[in-house]
């Protein structure tokens, strides 16, 4: 485990040095996932070239073969606008029982922001719902660990009340108007992943979704963030960054040759399954020594939905019955941020958690970044 940022041994009020306290109640959450579709349904749209028979395309069965991805949460209509995402996020609060002008920080979680300059997404959220000019936006580029990340934010400006907005619009960027992959994503030579970026965006899905965290005495909960570059796992640390989006930016302006091209989703799927597999194990290792036994506690496990295989694969070395860690990678996709959230949202809506219950978020993501906290549900 990463121990570089405390003496090897120390604790912090009793807890592992890997983890700290985290006193924060969940008093609301919402999502949305839009439409859902199959992915024949998908296949038909995006038309995903088919490398060993040229002029054809791949089907629904040989894309979920591959992936192990059933359907996907595909929506660009709904997700057109950041209008959806501010109706999220004041669900979250009705559910919460509070307003705007009850929020003392508010923390954004996105890897394809409306507007990509100035944490402009933020600004407009924020101004939306009518958030006090006095709450400063924080904005974080993050993927599927932005969850944790967020979380240890918003526990280290010890926030009394956080909102966290989280969402991952796809469609938004790898589609055309009529549902067809953008040739980024068909017929890219300039990035490195290009032979197989088709993957990114048939993974990869639609979502939006936001939590209250409160801050309570009476929250007996655990927080793990680490973002493993110095060291991973007692070994040396992960310098790249999974996902790969090379342009955009100072070093491949937009309108520049290639720019495009590198604009897009490259997954480098080796390291991927590599730092997932090791570093939700890592996650459970470090709360299995903060709170010994913790999974007999928990009413629910959320785990990071990278992929069905991959959670299926960390699930199996849990002794934890696999109705108490739902799971929808199969179901919907990787909605990356929103995807734990969602599942979350999902029981709540079932009735299958009560006030007070506690549940655990664990996540991996690129950076690279991982974490994890425990957390009770509010009672009110």
């Amino acid at each position: 485990m990463d121990s570089s940022t405390s003496a090897p041994g120390t604790a912090l009020l009793g807890h592992p040095a890997d983890t700290e306290p985290f006193p924060y109640e969940i008093a609301g959450a919402h999502a949305d996932l839009g439409t859902v579709v199959g992915m024949d349904d998908w296949a038909g749209r995006a038309r995903v070239p088919d490398r060993h028979r040229p002029g054809r395309h791949l089907n629904g069965a040989t894309i979920t073969k591959l992936l192990g991805v059933q359907g996907k949460s595909w929506d660009p209509a709904h997700f057109a606008g950041i209008d959806s995402v501010v109706a999220v996020a004041r669900q979250a609060l009705d559910r919460a029982g509070l307003a705007p002008s009850d929020i003392t920080a508010v923390v954004v979680v996105t890897c394809t922001p409306y507007q990509v300059m100035l944490d402009q997404d933020a600004f407009a959220l924020m101004r939306q719902l009518g958030i006090p000019d006095r709450v400063p936006p924080v904005q974080l580029g993050a993927g599927c660990g932005g969850l944790a990340r967020a979380a240890s934010v918003v526990s280290a400006m010890r926030a009394e009340r956080a909102l966290v907005v989280a969402y991952n619009i796809t469609s938004r960027v790898s589609t055309g108007p009529d549902g067809t992959l953008l040739p980024q994503y068909t017929e890219n030579t300039a990035h490195p992943y290009g032979r197989n970026m088709w993957a990114s965006p048939a993974l990869f899905s639609d979502g939006v979704a936001a939590l209250v965290l409160r801050r309570s005495a009476d929250a007996d909960g655990v927080l793990l963030y680490s973002r493993d570059s110095l060291s991973f796992g007692g070994g040396p640390g992960i310098t790249d960054p999974l996902i790969h989006v090379l342009g955009g930016g100072s070093s491949h302006p937009a309108g520049t040759p290639g720019a495009d091209e590198l604009s897009a989703y490259g997954m480098n799927s080796p390291e991927i399954r590599r730092y997932y597999t090791a570093g939700m194990t890592l996650n459970h290792e470090a709360l299995e020594s903060a709170r010994p036994g913790y999974l007999k506690e928990i009413t629910r496990l959320y785990t990071h939905q990278a992929h069905p295989f991959l959670v299926d694969a960390f699930l199996a070395q849990t002794d934890i019955p696999a109705e108490r860690a739902p799971g929808n990678a199969r179901a919907i996709g990787n909605t990356a941020a929103p995807s734990t959230l969602a599942l979350l949202h999902a029981d709540q809506r079932t009735g299958a958690l009560a006030p007070g219950d506690l549940v655990c978020f664990s996540v991996v993501g690129s950076g690279p970044e991982r974490g994890a906290f425990l957390a009770p549900l509010a009672v009110r």
